[in-house]
């Protein structure tokens, strides 16, 4: 029996994937009855996305600069500016902690939020909950909200001109989806049709990266379009938020966003991306479960697209010992999800298959 309650989100209220899809945003406006709208941008993705996106003459429209990151502070902040001015609406242009920030904030106001992103780093611009950061950069937690996003409106031409590090960050943390829903539904005694899509969609986000993201990468660095780079970014984007979307807690997180949360706690993290400590969450994931089969596996994959697959190649190997045992103790404080997966999950399981993985990567790098 499921022990806890499963809401579907199944998706925003509207999708649109095409070349050319900002240049509907107007009439979305329009057709939604929205006059006065905040538009959330960052700074570089910006140097990019102002060469598409559309003039909103018809709707007055504040641009804000947003403070880089995903904060009650800032979702305050932005609060402030759309109770001030009286705004109907809010539209975030950018990455994944814009997009949490801004569905933080229409939250709060219960206000439609609107998503055009810039990467498909994460499935944040699809799913309507916001992981939430300290001032300093570490998670908090994750908020869920009872509204969908509004619109999500992807330009693929948009993300092809991209950072490479960041789409590759993506296929990290999509990649998850698979083995972290599979790892919790399959320890369920039954599986209801809403899990049962959700482990489909998690089955379809492993097979999918692992088939295209190479062609994906390679039109990437040609900046041309094609069927395998529009595949990856809508698998990082919807099949992505689907998981989670119709599995709620039995499709979102188990081990290795638990390893990826706890790591956010250490300063020398903080550069990292978001997909690539998941990734190496994975494999941890994977050590605690015994299946070095599995990782012998992935490693190919991992070494051909730069994830890293250990703490050394994140250039964290001059962690302090005690540093490594407050992470394994915060990936397993009682609210975090690696209890989602069976077995006794404690801080010495997590420590003990870190070092693990540590040796083993060693190891391969000795007989190269």
């Amino acid at each position: 029996m499921l022990n806890k309650e499963l809401i579907v989100r199944g998706a925003p209220q509207e999708y649109f994937c095409q070349v050319g899809a900002w240049e509907t945003l107007p009439t979305h406006l329009e057709r939604r009855g929205l006059k006065n709208v905040l538009v959330v941008r960052g700074n570089a993705s910006w140097e990019v996305a102002k060469k598409k996106f559309p003039v909103l003459s018809t709707v007055t429209s504040t641009f804000e600069v947003y403070n880089g990151g995903s904060t009650y502070e800032e979702r305050d902040r932005l609060v402030t500016i759309m109770e001030t001015n009286n705004m109907d609406a809010i539209i975030a242009v950018g990455g994944g902690k814009i997009a949490d920030v801004c569905k933080a904030a229409a939250a709060v106001l219960r206000l439609p939020v609107i998503i055009l992103p810039t990467l498909a780093s994460t499935c944040a611009a699809y799913t309507p909950l916001s992981v939430m950061y300290d001032e300093e950069g570490a998670m908090i937690r994750y908020d869920v909200f009872a509204s969908s996003n509004a619109l999500l409106l992807i330009d693929p031409e948009m993300i092809l001109d991209s950072p490479r590090e960041l789409l590759i960050a993506g296929i990290g943390d999509t990649l998850a989806k698979w083995y972290e829903a599979d790892v919790i539904i399959n320890s369920l005694p039954t599986k209801s049709v809403e899990i049962e899509i959700a482990h489909f969609a998690a089955k379809m986000c492993r097979d999918n990266l692992l088939q295209f993201s190479e062609e994906a990468l390679a039109a990437m660095d040609k900046q041309e379009l094609n069927e395998a780079f529009i595949k990856i970014i809508e698998t990082n984007i919807l099949v992505g938020g689907m998981v989670g979307g119709f599995g709620d807690d039995y499709g979102r997180c188990a081990g290795a966003h638990s390893i990826h949360d706890a790591l956010t706690m250490v300063p020398e993290t903080h550069h990292l991306l978001h997909g690539n400590k998941v990734a190496y969450g994975i494999l941890v994931q994977l050590v605690i479960e015994n299946r070095w089969d599995e990782i012998e596996q992935l490693l190919p994959f991992y070494s051909k697209l730069g994830l890293p697959t250990s703490l050394y190649e994140m250039g964290l190997e001059a962690l302090a010992e005690e540093t490594l045992v407050a992470v394994a103790k915060r990936a397993t404080e009682p609210h975090e999800t690696i209890h989602m997966m069976p077995g006794e999950m404690t801080a010495e399981v997590v420590l003990n298959a870190m070092k693990q993985l540590e040796d083993s990567m060693a190891m391969k790098r000795v007989t190269r």
